[in-house]
């Protein structure tokens, strides 16, 4: 396209799970809440909707801004160590942008985590020094503190990791930002509610740590497209910069209301994180009586492998059943699927799908 910037074709853009246009199916592929949100966020969207559409929302989110730091307020945090944006990819690309844009020196990841580090490093002209996972799917500190922090413009890590659903402890990731004092440590924590340690409880102590949240797993609020950043002042002041830079208005006043709202009905957001995690465990067990090998997870979503039957393949057998689970073509993660925890009942129909798909290869 002689149109494009130079560089514009050789960029390997993220490819989000399937939304399907399709009605009937079980949607098990994008680790979205299948309970939705409280009833207030759909009662404080819809006010917001009645009132001041024509005005432009607050730019620096501030009621929102400090409900989260009351909701955190046991790590001693307030609205300055805050930032929020369009999402927690929006908020990502923002930090990879402001800290780790750094000459020739690579941004340290693991080989295998959210596809969309790679992508950014692509976009910003930043080197990658990927460290594998190990044989058992684990990152582990010590190939990251082999690493001279010298030679790199930081580190981002996803934990629990994606997809793989496994967790580190918090003593691994202090050990990170202490190795790596001078560099940004930034931990994306997408699925830490659902039994995994933040690191949020760290933000006072440690001045190169960036904590990344989203509203789109737990808080059942992909719809409405809210990121959070926990971080002391200097890291917020650089996010700040690089969106004025970018969107200066990047959250709506439904989605401000909305995520405000879920901030404050905390029993609800307990309520279903509880019940997810029932129910994965009880799929985890029922998989493993099917001859699943199952990655021990973290997250709302589990990583399992068939022994005898291609990932592909069980796939396919899936979606021809109206269940539609994820699929990674890639080396070492053909086999596997990620497949979301649902409901109790999508979780039954998910299992009897895959009876009917293994009898039928059997």
């Amino acid at each position: 396209m002689n149109y494009w910037s130079d560089g514009l074709d050789l960029l390997d853009p993220y490819v989000p799970g399937e939304q399907p246009r399709v009605n009937n199916l079980i949607k098990l592929n994008t680790n979205e809440n299948p309970y939705g949100p409280s009833p207030r966020v759909i009662e404080a969207a819809a006010q917001a909707a009645q009132q001041g559409l024509e005005r432009y929302p607050d730019p620096l989110s501030m009621a929102l801004r400090e409900t989260v730091a009351t909701h955190h307020s046991a790590a001693g945090l307030n609205s300055g160590h805050i930032f929020v944006g369009n999402g927690s990819d929006e908020v990502l690309a923002h930090a990879f942008r402001a800290f780790f844009v750094r000459g020739a020196l690579p941004l340290v990841m693991p080989d295998i985590s959210y596809s969309f580090y790679k992508v950014y490093c692509s976009l910003f002209g930043i080197e990658t020094k990927q460290v594998p996972l190990r044989k058992d799917w684990s990152i582990a500190i010590e190939d990251y503190l082999a690493i001279d922090p010298a030679q790199c413009a930081g580190v981002v890590i996803a934990n629990p990791n994606a997809p793989t659903g496994m967790a580190l402890p918090l003593a691994d990731i202090e050990r990170l930002l202490q190795h790596f004092s001078q560099q940004v440590v930034l931990v994306d924590e997408a699925y830490v509610d659902f039994g995994a340690e933040s690191a949020v409880s760290l933000v006072q102590r440690y001045s190169n740590l960036l904590v990344v949240h989203t509203l789109s797993k737990a808080w059942a609020l992909a719809g409405l497209r809210v990121g959070v950043a926990f971080a002391q002042a200097g890291l917020v002041d650089g996010l700040t910069r690089v969106k004025d830079s970018f969107n200066s208005y990047p959250l709506g006043r439904m989605a401000q209301a909305g995520a405000k709202a879920a901030f404050e009905d905390f029993a609800y957001y307990q309520g279903t994180l509880a019940q997810v995690v029932q129910t994965r465990e009880h799929l985890v067990a029922q998989l493993a009586l099917r001859g699943f090998e199952v990655l021990p997870s973290k997250a709302n979503f589990i990583f399992a492998r068939h022994p005898a039957h291609s990932g592909a393949a069980l796939m396919a057998g899936l979606r021809e059943r109206n269940v539609l689970v994820r699929h990674f073509a890639k080396p070492r993660l053909e086999n596997h699927l990620r497949i979301t925890i649902g409901t109790d009942a999508q979780a039954q129909a998910l299992l009897d799908a895959l009876d009917a798909v293994l009898a039928k290869a059997a």
